[in-house]
């Protein structure tokens, strides 16, 4: 895989190609500040649907915005999940009187922070939902227990699917059903010459002469095994529909495919391959579905849809369309149906062109919502905010500022140092926060949405995390002293945070036992969810964050260290749950000095 690039550097490629996008489709507008594609005919009598992701994988997702299809497109840097301030800009962008759906790849970053949005947009009294989209069968239930299966070009059917469910006006509820049968009802497996190249790094993995990587994902991860000698074109499409569609192969037999079942086939360009190559692996493939399986897809995409830069790579989607239909109640043509439905969005194949329409209910809506940042009515209904936590969280943020070095050391040794750094950010931006307070103090439910905002600045998995848990557990405090008028109690608080620990549940599978911050935030919460005792449970936090010196990482970056490390290495706390120890800590000795 070439190097070169025309461009030395990513900076200003994905505004550049962004630009682009919309002056060639003037259905299309543009928050350049927030990277968010959106569709200018997107009414809001009907289910809003937005997806996302990380650039690079170009005409995916930006290029899927039209009518039948995406209503918008959040775009973030290459390879990296889009912020969930950007992810808030995409919902305010498309407003929605029926609902928004979030449509994800399963990625830990786009789940957090488009998982976050969805959290801050509920609290907003929006009604926000997820679609996880993850279809690929190559590694298997084995491999993918602890965080599911990946999402790679399937996630464009079921986006298709729900795009113009949408437009038919039908429901929420079953726009949003179409993604969970999404997961059930596909299957993708990819392969790949060679790993793709990133403009302006240096780093650089290929994969050696006369051989290929079967299972290869989109973001340059290693694929299931490396396979060499060279096989022939025939024997990996063999081998690729096998892992496809094996009913033995109890580890990827993730869907059922009957005789005569309404099936549809998407072959997808990682970007690198010739269109020549790509249209004979096409054929091939329809070859081999009816030779050996005798199946013969009703509808058949290909070409370049979801690219992994220029990796030199394609991958197979198959969807049993008949096993959609009868979960959905409906009949198989009205499913094909959906996917037959006219889009102008341009990256969809076979595109019908239509007149555009600029809905101006939807533009008053989309400039009032950009126009002022939109606050909850529940912020004027919260308690005050007791005068004991403020003192609380100060002895909390300066006990993290002091852990920072110790912090770092740890990070250092299991990961790449930035958790002391990201830590004490936090700290210092909650600091600020409280000094800038008036001398009246603002209501709770709006102190605490600062706080959050203060989370949400810390960068990485460890920021995601802790900004979903802050925005639910406000969220739930809210709900409950505001519109069930209970009273600001230890019984109010430990059942806001044990609501807002099941909310962070759905984004992440870190769980008891993994090595991580939730080593800490489940056991804290759960004690004092049945304790009501802030100081037992702060002491079954310390307990918890000290014994993940004798635990294996199973997330992040220190999964990838070796046994053989020495255990003066291996026995130390995870840096993330030492830091949630100390600052939980200092908060109880803030509130009893």
């Amino acid at each position: 895989m070439s190097r070169k690039h025309f461009f030395s550097s990513p900076d200003g490629v994905v505004q550049h190609m962004l630009t682009s996008l919309i002056i060639r489709n003037p259905h299309m507008g543009l928050d350049m500040s927030n990277r968010v594609v959106y569709n200018l005919s997107h009414s809001p009598t009907r289910v809003s649907v937005i997806s996302g992701g990380g650039s690079g994988h170009e005409p995916a997702w930006s290029g899927f915005v039209g009518d039948g299809m995406l209503s918008a497109a959040v775009c973030g840097d290459i390879f990296a999940s889009p912020s969930t301030k950007q992810v808030m800009s995409g919902i305010r962008n498309v407003p929605s009187d029926e609902g928004v759906i979030l449509c994800i790849t399963n990625y830990t970053g786009d789940m957090l922070h488009f998982g976050l949005a969805r959290e801050k947009g509920c609290a907003l009294g929006w009604k926000v939902d997820v679609v996880c989209m993850a279809e690929d069968a190559a590694l298997g239930r084995a491999k993918s227990e602890k965080v599911g299966r990946r999402g790679l070009a399937g996630n464009l059917l079921v986006i298709k699917l729900i795009g113009a469910a949408s437009a038919k006006n039908w429901s929420f509820e079953k726009c949003r059903q179409i993604g969970e049968l999404g997961n059930s009802q596909l299957v993708t497996i990819g392969a790949s010459l060679d790993h793709c190249h990133v403009p302006g790094r240096e780093a650089f993995e290929s994969v050696p002469e006369d051989s290929y990587v079967l299972g290869m994902g989109i973001h340059n991860e290693p694929g299931l095994r490396t396979i060499s000698p060279m096989p022939s074109a025939e024997q990996i499409i063999k081998e690729l529909l096998n892992y496809l569609l094996d009913p033995k192969d109890n580890d990827r037999a993730f869907v059922k495919f009957n005789p005569h079942d309404e099936v549809v086939m998407l072959i997808n360009n990682f970007g690198g391959l010739s269109g020549l190559e790509l249209e004979a692996l096409t054929n091939v493939t329809l070859v081999q579905l009816k030779k050996d399986w005798d199946i013969v897809p009703s509808r058949v995409y290909a070409g370049v849809l979801e690219t992994s830069l220029n990796g030199q790579g394609f991958s197979i989607t198959l969807g049993n369309m008949s096993g959609m239909a009868k979960a959905m109640g409906e009949s198989v043509e009205t499913v094909i149906g959906l996917l037959d439905h006219p889009t102008n969005a341009p990256a969809w194949p076979k595109n019908n062109y239509q007149p555009v329409t600029i809905d101006k209910r939807t533009a008053a809506l989309r400039e009032k919502a950009n126009a002022s940042t939109q606050e909850s009515d529940i912020a004027h209904k919260s308690p005050p905010t007791p005068a004991s936590l403020i003192p609380a969280l100060r002895k909390a943020c300066n006990a993290g500022l002091a852990a920072e070095p110790k912090i770092t050391q740890y990070d250092l040794q299991m990961g790449d140092g930035d958790c002391g750094e990201a830590v004490a950010g936090v700290c210092k931006s909650i600091l600020n926060n409280l000094d800038s307070l008036p001398s009246t103090l603002p209501r709770l439910i709006p102190l605490l949405e600062s706080v959050s905002e203060n989370v949400e600045d810390v960068g990485g998995s460890l920021g995601a995390i802790l900004s979903i848990l802050v925005t639910a557990f406000t969220n739930a405090l809210a709900h409950a002293t505001t519109k069930e008028s209970k009273a600001l109690d230890i019984n109010t608080v430990s059942e806001a945070a044990f609501v807002a620990l099941e909310n962070l549940k759905n984004y992440t599978s870190a769980r008891e036992g993994d090595r991580t911050v939730m080593d800490v935030l489940i056991p804290f919460i759960v004690s004092l969810n049945e304790t009501k005792d802030l100081a037992k449970s702060v002491q079954v936090a310390e307990d918890k964050a000290d014994a993940t010196k004798y635990m294996k990482a199973k997330f992040g970056r220190a999964t990838y260290v070796g046994d053989e490390m020495g255990a003066e290495r291996s026995q130390i706390p995870d840096p993330g749950a030492y830091a949630a120890g100390v600052w939980l800590k200092g908060l109880l000795e803030g509130y009893n000095p």
